[in-house]
């Protein structure tokens, strides 16, 4: 197990505890950053600043490169592009290279705060309320930004540094397909380990499902020898979403898997789109239905898809309508494979060996009913990876907060992880003068 040697803990957390202040102004500053997926440019452009200017680590700010990455397997295809979407790499380069490279990265892309009008305050004006802090993105994951950021600076104001090389990877589009996450782990930027400062409550993420995009296209229009015959699409809708939940339920049947075993639900289904209908005097006749399926551990994308086109066709044709008029399903966006971790690994090892010196006891395991972009780490690039941050809850729904307590204890953690797995060293008189200038 790596745990943390000559090194001064307590200086280091005393310069969190007297950065607090400043690190939760940085932390607002991102949450009013509308950071929508595909239109990250200025959250980025801010964060790169602060990194050259105040960490003064090297950064490189580049677009995803989709053609770099389009036939990789862990690419989710898109219907958009990434003109407006950076990806924001700052690197500390230690005197003992890539032995124990440690990268902290996470997303900077949020979800929708619609509808804004049942939010209790501005989902883009952070509001502090009994000790969270409330808005889009608060927890998911701008906190955990904040958090890996301000870990690394305690520890260069301390007057230390990594003696392994660190990376802290800020990217785009998370919340559709990974691809930013992707793109920047094929540039190059990769590492012996890394950590994804996800809100799950101080416990240590070493089991995700995968998610897979669909969308469902259909019409309910026949042509007969004596014109046409139409029905409401709208209410056929109903049946193939009837259908869709009766596949899930199968599904469900099936999982053995025993990280999951315990879960009801463990293959989750969300219906996120439903359009149909164009005038109030009109009966429809075409819908579109888009949504998100799970899979867990064991189970493969290319055969969810065709699992998921035979099992529709097949109960459908139940249905007068649609037995010989069958919609069209089609998968975009997430292309997600399921992930499983060694919750006993070195990484893992050195984690509960962090917690323990911060909160006491080892952090609690848990598996996730979503994906991350741990997955790319563990799946194709051979580095462990795991997800851990602060408390919070709301996340893709309304009036979403994170506990600021909790934020403050994961940046210690997270500096106590830094410190044991890289190493830390003096830092050289010419950078602690640098680091000296920016306080």
């Amino acid at each position: 197990m790596i745990t943390a040697q000559d090194t001064n803990v307590n200086e280091i957390h005393k310069e969190i505890e007297t950065s607090w202040n400043e690190q939760l102004e940085f932390l607002k500053e991102l949450i009013r950053y509308k950071s929508l997926s595909g239109e990250e440019r200025p959250i980025q452009q801010y964060i790169a600043h602060y990194l050259q200017n105040q960490l003064h680590m090297h950064v490189d700010r580049f677009q995803p490169d989709i053609e770099a990455i389009a036939k990789h397997p862990g690419f989710s295809p898109v219907e958009w592009d990434y003109k407006n979407s950076d990806i924001v790499v700052g690197s500390h380069y230690g005197s003992e290279g890539e032995k124990n490279a440690l990268i902290f990265q996470g997303h900077t892309d949020v979800v929708s705060a619609e509808p804004v009008s049942l939010w209790n305050t501005d989902p883009y004006e952070p509001t502090e309320k009994d000790g969270r802090l409330y808005g889009r993105g608060a927890a998911d994951m701008k906190a955990g930004l904040a958090a890996m950021v301000f870990a690394y600076r305690a520890i260069q104001k301390a007057g230390y540094q990594p003696k392994s090389n660190v990376m802290l990877q800020f990217v785009p589009d998370e919340e559709r397909t990974g691809n930013g996450a992707l793109a920047a782990l094929e540039a190059g930027y990769t590492g012996k380990a890394a950590l994804i400062p996800e809100p799950f409550g101080l416990k240590a993420a070493y089991a995700q499902v995968g998610s897979l995009w669909f969308r469902v296209r259909y019409d309910t229009v026949r042509n007969t020898q004596d014109g046409h015959v139409q029905c409401n699409a709208i209410e056929k809708g109903q049946v193939i979403i009837d259908t869709l939940k009766q596949y899930v339920r199968h599904l469900n049947e099936q999982v053995t898997h025993p990280a999951f075993k315990d879960q009801e639900e463990p293959i989750e289904m969300n219906i996120g789109k439903f359009h149909s209908g164009d005038f109030e005097s009109n009966e429809p006749v075409v819908g579109t239905i888009e949504g998100r399926i799970g899979l867990v551990p064991g189970e493969i994308v290319k055969e969810r898809k065709e699992s998921m086109r035979t099992f529709l066709r097949e109960a459908l044709q139940s249905d007068e309508w649609f037995r010989d008029h069958l919609p069209h399903i089609e998968f975009y966006g997430f292309h997600a494979e399921p992930t499983e971790s060694d919750d006993q690994s070195q990484l893992f090892q050195a984690l509960d060996h962090a917690h323990e010196e911060v909160i006491g006891g080892q952090p609690k395991r848990r598996t996730l009913p979503s994906t991350t972009d741990a997955r790319f780490f563990q799946l194709y690039y051979d580095s462990d990876a795991i997800c851990y941050g602060p408390e919070g809850a709301n996340f893709h729904e309304i009036n979403e907060w994170v506990d600021l307590e909790s934020v403050k204890q994961v940046t210690k953690v997270y500096a106590n992880l830094l410190s044991s797995w890289c190493g830390l060293e003096k830092i050289s008189e010419a950078t602690a003068e640098e680091v000296d200038e920016s306080k």
